[in-house]
């Protein structure tokens, strides 16, 4: 038998982001949320290189057969194309229809001149720090930071080069001027790069190039554990953007010398090289000055009423009668909010504990739970400090509950908390537990646009499980086989969450060997673990139809005879990040149904603290199994991942399926006729 094949995980992530731009040029989308797009794609590809460009660089360095260094920078050059391309001939023009004159490689016009001239002085000028560059050049470059390299032709034939930062986000990126004939949004660099000989006033000749260094990202955290790691973490950010340099991007038309020249004084000579456009730092497109309704996404207005929950109870007492779910952003965050809020005032309460690994920059549930802690509770509150790029407010919203007489505590450096829990423990002669598990943060800001679904139940049983976990939490160590914790319902990484998933695979492949009916379907965000992908694949083997939506990262290969040819993969792609976790048992026609937080990635497998659970009521099963059959039936927003990783248009009909768009109506309205096919 063949070995079974498996896509490249960082090339499936490109395949990702080109979706992105897809959308970006996609004519049917709004304008604004077409510039969105290409702000995203743009930001997205700052992060690989900050992340996984160095591991790539490193395995083709000892592996020389290890092409995935040398494909992936193809990709990004042909899709920087595209972008380009996208850019240049579509969406400006389409703001130009909308009285916008977006200047893109244009030069300032007379008409405009004295304006840029009279703003350079009064907005600009005292933020410029230009640097002359020589041998002994102690200056460098931040990460991510665009920065003017000027050539300079001086009298006596002589040549000097320096550098001259651009003041973002000191200043906006963009600037707008009001003309007769409409309005003018110019980039501050060009506002700028006309006005050089005012900085430069002895060059006979100036010629610019814009560039930007893009640093390694990774925390280079000790083993050892103490009480210490927010202060290892703090010295280790002050670090980040001093790291290795990773990529450096010019503008086209620096000579060779002087890309050299460059090279050398930065010493950034195991960077990749990359000939990139004029413009750098494009992700800043979403702070274009063009908003307006007309060309953005319909309003959506959040559902405020929660199936099973009436005004007149308390949410607590809501939850005693029946297990509730947030739908975030279809419905109201105010619910998950009232939550912590209940739990702050409620004299019953005598323990809170909770998870944090995103925490919302001016959190509303760090506030209630501060307020917990004052009121005389016990709260106690595991913030994962090594989230990356959120580490630093993590830790000062750490820092400030710990002030107000919450307990914090943190993850051993080895192992990250990902789950998303929090339990409440009260005087009740029936319900003296209540509890949150969720796919997503809880995070307010992110709710916004991230679709994720929270439980909200009094499980006695997964309540006792959570407060369990918390126990082991607490004692601040990686599981050992000493550690032995049995999960009855709760489906935990680093103790039982791999083998239980294997093993209700495992039942669907007995069901469909003994003839009776199987099925799987899973919607995640990544999937990249082997051990869990080949039971997939024995699973399709056995004839199951294997139903997947994996938004991102994907390696399973699907379509393979021998292999895969049961396995179907879709993507999904629209106003809203898919962001849940969802998989669905058939079980012979008695379907399970759990949520949960883990991807079925390697770090999420085996180096973090993932939660998935089980959904028991029926009213909650039946809601998560028609969100994913309407996914399912995407036809719009929905592409195909194919045996070559192509994103593949869905044949679409007249009136085809939108789902997110379905998806609202379903949560906030009248049912859209579909037919749920899921198993």
């Amino acid at each position: 038998m063949e070995a079974f094949r498996y896509f490249n995980r960082d090339i499936s992530w490109l395949s990702f982001n080109e979706r992105v731009l897809m959308e970006a040029g996609n004519e049917a989308v709004p304008l604004m949320e077409r510039i969105r797009f290409l702000s995203i794609y743009s930001s997205n590809l700052d992060e690989f290189y900050r992340v996984r460009m160095p591991y790539l660089q490193k395995n083709a360095l000892q592996n020389a057969a290890n092409n995935a260094y040398l494909e992936a920078g193809a990709i990004i050059n042909r899709q920087q194309e595209e972008f380009g391309r996208i850019l240049g001939k579509s969406i400006i023009p389409a703001l130009a229809r909308q009285g916008f004159h977006f200047l893109y490689k244009e030069p300032i016009s007379e008409q405009i001149a004295a304006f840029a001239r009279r703003y350079f002085y009064t907005q600009i000028a005292g933020f410029l720090q230009p640097v002359y560059l020589n041998d002994k050049t102690s200056f460098f470059p931040e990460n991510n930071q665009i920065y003017m390299v000027v050539v300079l032709q001086l009298p006596g034939d002589k040549e000097k080069i320096a550098l001259v930062n651009i003041p973002v986000p000191q200043l906006d990126r963009f600037v707008k001027i009001r003309q007769s004939d409409g309005e003018y949004i110019i980039f501050l660099e060009d506002l700028i790069r006309c006005n050089l000989n005012v900085l430069f006033t002895d060059a006979l000749d100036i010629k610019a190039f814009n560039i930007k260094v893009t640093r390694d990202a990774e925390l280079d955290l000790l083993d050892e554990d103490g009480d210490d790691t927010a202060e290892q973490v703090e010295k280790q950010l002050s670090k980040r953007d001093f790291g290795l340099a990773t990529r450096f991007l010019y503008e086209p038309g620096l000579s060779l010398r002087h890309l050299q020249y460059i090279v050398n004084v930065f010493d950034l000579k195991k960077a990749s090289l990359v000939e990139g456009g004029r413009y750098h730092n494009l992700k800043d497109l979403s702070s274009l000055p063009v908003a307006s309704p007309a060309i953005s996404y319909p309003a959506w207005p959040a559902a405020q009423h929660l199936e099973g929950f009436e005004e007149s109870e308390t949410l607590f007492e809501a939850l005693t009668r029946r297990d509730l779910m947030v739908h975030a952003p279809y419905q109201t965050y105010d619910t998950i909010l009232r939550f912590f809020n209940e739990a702050a005032i409620d004299r019953s309460v005598q323990e809170i504990y909770t998870t944090m690994y995103r925490v919302a920059h001016d959190s509303k549930i760090a506030h209630a739970l501060i307020s917990a802690a004052k009121n005389g509770k016990k709260v106690t509150v595991l913030v994962e400090l090594k989230a990356r790029f959120d580490e630093a407010n993590n830790i000062r919203w750490a820092k400030k509950m710990k002030s107000a007489g919450v307990k914090i505590i943190h993850s051993v450096n080895a192992l990250k908390v990902h789950a998303k829990l929090a339990l409440v423990k009260r005087r009740h002669e029936t319900h003296p537990y209540l509890g949150l598990l969720a796919t997503g943060n809880l995070n307010e800001g992110t709710a916004r646009f991230y679709t994720d679904h929270i439980l909200l139940t009094a499980h006695p049983t997964m309540l006792k499980e959570t407060e369990q976990l918390f126990g082991f939490l607490s004692k601040k160590k990686k599981p050992e086989k000493i550690d032995v914790m049995h999960f009855e319902l709760l489906l935990v990484a680093q103790f039982n969450l791999q083998n239980r998933f294997l093993a209700l695979i495992d039942r669907e492949i007995t069901n469909a060997r003994n003839g009776l009916p199987a099925g799987i379907t899973i919607k995640l965000n990544n999937l990249e673990e082997e051990v869990l992908i080949n039971k997939l694949y024995e699973a399709s083997n056995a004839g199951i139809t294997i139903k997947l939506i994996v938004r991102s990262i994907c390696r399973l290969v699907p379509g393979v005879p021998g292999q895969s040819e049961n396995i179907r993969i879709k993507r999904i792609v629209d106003r809203y990040l898919e962001h849940g976790r969802v998989f669905i048992f058939h079980n012979n026609g008695q379907p399970e149904v759990f949520m949960g937080s883990a991807d079925w990635m390697n770090r999420n497998i085996y180096r973090r603290i993932e939660v998935s659970f089980p959904i028991y009521h029926e009213d909650l099963k039946k809601q998560l199994t028609d969100m994913l059959a309407l996914q399912w039936a995407d036809t719009v927003q929905a592409v195909w991942i194919d045996e070559n990783l192509q994103n593949v248009a869905v044949t679409t009909l007249p009136g085809g399926v939108r789902s997110q768009e379905a998806i609202y109506h379903y949560l906030t309205g009248p049912v859209r006729n579909f037919k749920n096919t899921l198993p």
